[in-house]
């Protein structure tokens, strides 16, 4: 794909990555290992090798499936990169990690709870050397504070699309149906993802209005994980009426321009259901009458751990269901075969557990 520039064609000329020392990148995380858990957390520097042949290379040694390697995001394989792994091993020593190939040097190990997903790093830094420079300086110095200024459409780079670029023509076989295992698919939807990303911003360049925010879009403060709506949209919405009654109890916890956003521009009061609903959790969880059981659904623990930790210390009896309850049943050693289950909470569930028995 031929992508447009924003602020001109490249006023220099330069030689990139002429070893892989010349691009350096380290993996930025907000967090810090736990110290405990069933996965082992890897600090990682590698040298002319991908991130996945790495996972695999550490899933080789550990004696573990791939899908049980975590990593936040792929790295460059020409080039120096520090990366975060996360294996796991529930219950079991780690394997001597001074046994991977020459190009892999673990710098720290140290145990966690939980595997580590895609996009879970608060950024990277770059540290790239340019040799044999050739161009008008003076030019370059007026695009960087051009840049300062108004940013960079960020494109995806090569990498993301394999040797080639491969993997967007790969991507389209797997649609046709062409079976790939789960590893590949990840990186194959990917690869499409980005590839429909970059035409839209390539749109959006060459009409001047890639750093615009247009009607209906949503967007992120940068450096933080605040999300905001088309606020023009609740405004033409608020207009409709004088006053919002929010009756639907299962969706009022999500920020929509329907449900938040309408509060924030008319008077809003609670609906006789929603007001049912409210009573009904005041009595259970404040005066209940005993004894008291809880029934929880869904298919994710992850996305329930708070209320479980709450429910936990005020009822007499806890019942898992759903698909969630696979994690609860892993954790007790309990084969749940293929089924869906967060083996990377196995340690979060037996705690739950020890709570309730308490």
């Amino acid at each position: 794909m031929n992508l447009p520039y924003a602020h001109g064609g490249p006023p220099l000329t330069a030689r990139l990555r002429s070893t892989p020392e010349d691009f350096q990148v380290d993996e930025l995380h907000e967090r810090v290992p736990d110290g405990s858990g069933d996965h082992v957390w890897l600090e990682i520097r590698k040298r002319g090798a991908n991130t996945d042949w790495v996972a695999r290379a550490l899933a080789r040694l550990a004696g573990v499936r791939p899908v049980d390697v975590g990593y936040a995001g792929l790295k460059d394989r020409d080039a120096v990169t520090t990366q975060v792994f996360t294996v796991h091993l529930p219950g079991r020593e780690a394997p001597d990690w001074s046994a991977l190939p020459e190009s892999v040097t673990v710098l720290a190990a140290h145990r966690h709870r939980r595997k580590l997903k895609r996009g879970a790093l608060q950024g990277n830094r770059f540290c790239i050397v340019l040799r044999d420079t050739v161009g008008d300086a003076a030019e370059a110095e007026a695009r960087l504070q051009a840049i300062a200024r108004d940013g960079v459409p960020n494109y995806f780079g090569d990498q993301r699309f394999g040797f080639g670029g491969a993997n967007v023509a790969r991507a389209e076989a797997m649609f046709g149906g062409r079976p790939v295992d789960r590893a590949t698919r990840s990186i194959l939807l990917s690869a499409a993802r980005s590839h429909l990303f970059n035409a839209v911003l390539a749109r959006r360049v060459a009409s001047r209005q890639w750093h615009q925010a247009l009607a209906g879009e949503i967007w992120s403060l940068a450096g933080s994980r605040a999300w905001f709506g088309p606020e023009a949209f609740t405004e033409a919405l608020a207009r409709s009426g004088d006053i919002f009654v929010n009756d639907a109890f299962s969706a009022a916890h999500r920020a929509h321009s329907s449900t938040e956003g309408l509060a924030r521009h008319l008077p809003a009061h609670a609906g006789r259901t929603m007001q049912a609903e409210l009573d009904a959790l005041g009595k259970a969880l404040e005066a209940p009458t005993k004894p008291v059981i809880a029934i929880i659904g869904g298919a994710k623990v992850s996305t329930k751990i708070d209320l479980l930790e709450n429910l936990v210390s005020r009822v007499d009896m806890l019942v898992i269901g759903g698909g969630m309850a696979n994690t609860f049943l892993a954790a007790k050693g309990t084969d749940v075969g293929k089924s869906l289950c967060e083996h990377d909470l196995a340690d979060t569930a037996r705690k739950i557990m020890v709570a309730a028995e308490a």
